[in-house]
């Protein structure tokens, strides 16, 4: 007979995957970011308002990996 796991070890074990991929995807994003960043911006009247490169890297990882968890 198997045991199913509890709701909250459950959440825990997907809580520490996504951490551990968002520390091993992080790095990629980090330089996506600040090649991002080199590129010349259009110019367009209002400049939109910058985070640092990091907050941005870690934006674009968050966003990114939930497609892991999907399937």
């Amino acid at each position: 007979m198997q045991r199913s796991l509890n709701p909250v070890s459950r959440l825990h074990q997907d809580a520490v995957q996504f951490r551990l991929i968002l520390a091993a995807t992080y790095p990629f994003f980090l330089v996506a970011a600040c090649a991002h960043r080199l590129m010349p911006a259009p110019a367009v009247g209002i400049a939109p308002q910058r985070r640092s490169v990091f907050a941005e890297a870690r934006s674009m990882a968050v966003s990114a990996i939930p497609f892991v968890f999907m399937g």
